[in-house]
């Protein structure tokens, strides 16, 4: 804890250091008056101006993708009233249609009642004026709209009979094309067998003809190598390969040379050494692999023992930053409470009203 207290302290001091020499500085550029109404510290001048442009090609770009999306924004916003405007009106055509076919004033039932035309209409004996609860025409009017109610009854079994058979001819008409589109899905399928039947035709008779070729052409080449063989076997009976003679094995080149048409073998004490050749690389071999595994092993062994000690590098890492935090959090805590206790002794001493003394702590500074 005291090491961590004391570099805190070593960087609160770098710190104020830092701002003294920079108060410092800033005051002689401000308190020279040669200085402060002829010089001009033009690299702060270029930075504020750099900033400023900054801002504004910053302030540009937020605007225009504002004013991107705001435009976007209204276009769909059209587009959606648009369509819902055409919507509307497709509704209102329908509703007005729809009232205009099946709505009408002269289906009602009480339109006997509020018909402008009903004086007209009548016929006979007009209502003497005067009479109003008298109905002289109750009964005609009655049988008419009985008359009316069947009219209208028969007109709606028409037109329900008429839907149903304009559905059946409908859906005759979708089984009709339905059938028919199946009967050239079966033509179109049978079209394509008899396709795929006539290439397979074609390719099984070009199969055979490049299968008989093929045997025609092997069999000559089985009796010209046959023909070849018994050449050879006759040339190597009468030729020197098969004699007994040792000698006719070396080359003109040296006794250490062989010649490969005479050679019938090793001798026996070649065969030996041979052997014993094959034996020292075979046990050479199996101690190079041996060191091969040991050193592999040992690689391993290296590795495991790194990532061990990595780990507890890496426990003793966080152990220590947690150590650190602590540290850290009871350092914050101690001078939370020193900040709380100067604050409070700040509080009950600078109590009094402010005198020429206070005042002229002023403009001593650069801020």
């Amino acid at each position: 804890m005291t090491h961590v207290e004391h570099l805190s302290d070593q960087i609160a001091a770098a710190q104020l250091d830092r701002r003294r020499n920079t108060e410092q500085q800033r005051q002689e550029r401000i308190f020279n008056d040669k200085f402060r109404t002829i010089g001009v510290d033009k690299n702060a001048l270029d930075h504020q101006v750099k900033e400023r442009r900054e801002q504004d090609q910053r302030e540009a770009n937020e605007h225009k993708t504002y004013v991107d999306d705001l435009l976007c924004s209204d276009r769909v916003a059209c587009i959606l009233g648009q369509r819902q405007k055409k919507d509307e009106r497709l509704m209102n055509e329908t509703i007005a249609q729809f009232r205009q076919q099946f709505q009408q004033a002269s289906y009602r039932r009480e339109f006997d009642l509020n018909d402008p035309e009903l004086l007209k209409k009548q016929e006979g004996m007009q209502i003497l004026p005067g009479l109003n609860g008298e109905d002289l025409s109750r009964k005609d009017r009655l049988r008419k709209q009985q008359e009316q109610l069947r009219a209208w009854s028969l007109k709606q079994q028409q037109e329900l009979e008429r839907a149903k058979q304009q559905l059946k001819e409908e859906v005759y008409r979708n089984e009709q094309s339905m059938l028919s589109l199946d009967n050239r899905a079966v033509e179109l399928q049978k079209m394509e067998e008899e396709c795929k039947r006539s290439a397979a035709i074609a390719n099984k008779d070009f199969n055979l003809a490049l299968a008989a070729e093929m045997t025609n052409r092997r069999r000559q080449e089985r009796h010209e190598e046959d023909e070849d063989n018994q050449t050879d076997i006759l040339n190597q009976l009468n030729g020197d390969l098969l004699t007994e003679n040792p000698e006719q094995r070396a080359s003109v080149l040296g006794l250490s040379r062989m010649r490969r048409d005479l050679y019938k073998g090793m001798t026996p004490e070649e065969l030996q050494k041979y052997t014993q050749y094959r034996q020292q690389q075979a046990e050479e071999r199996k101690c190079a692999c041996l060191e091969q595994r040991e050193k592999e092993l040992q690689d391993y062994n290296m590795r495991i023992a790194s990532a061990r000690n990595a780990l507890l590098l890496e426990r003793q890492q966080a152990r220590v930053n947690k150590e650190l935090r602590r540290a850290m959090d009871n350092t914050n805590k101690q001078l939370a409470q020193t900040h709380d206790a100067q604050k409070k002794h700040l509080q009950e001493e600078y109590i009094n009203i402010p005198d020429e003394h206070y005042f002229s702590q002023f403009n001593t500074s650069s801020r």
